[in-house]
């Protein structure tokens, strides 16, 4: 009876080994990374929003709010620091 129990707790063992390497552990790598570019934000990079806008931060106001300069009309637009989904540029305004 127990080898049988001991059988039977072995694959579902494996599944869930199988599920953490291909699943979760890249998510929080992924999470990480996230996690230290938005940290890292300064102004004059170049962002990507969770909603397709794409600007330049201008502005850091306070641990959470950044103003972004979005173009064609230079309009600014402040967003949370956690809407920005990816850095496109690290470079500082062009002269």
């Amino acid at each position: 009876m127990p080898s049988s129990l001991l059988g039977g707790a072995i694959p579902i063992l494996l599944i869930f080994g199988i599920f953490y390497f291909l699943l979760f552990l890249p998510m929080q790598r992924q999470r990480k990374t996230q996690q230290k570019m938005l940290a890292n934000l300064q102004n004059g990079n170049v962002v990507v929003t969770s909603g397709g806008i794409v600007g330049t931060v201008v502005a850091i106001e306070g641990d959470d709010t950044l103003v972004l300069r979005v173009k064609p009309d230079n309009v600014k637009i402040q967003i949370t620091r956690s809407s920005v989904s990816s850095l496109v540029s690290a470079e500082g305004k062009k002269s």
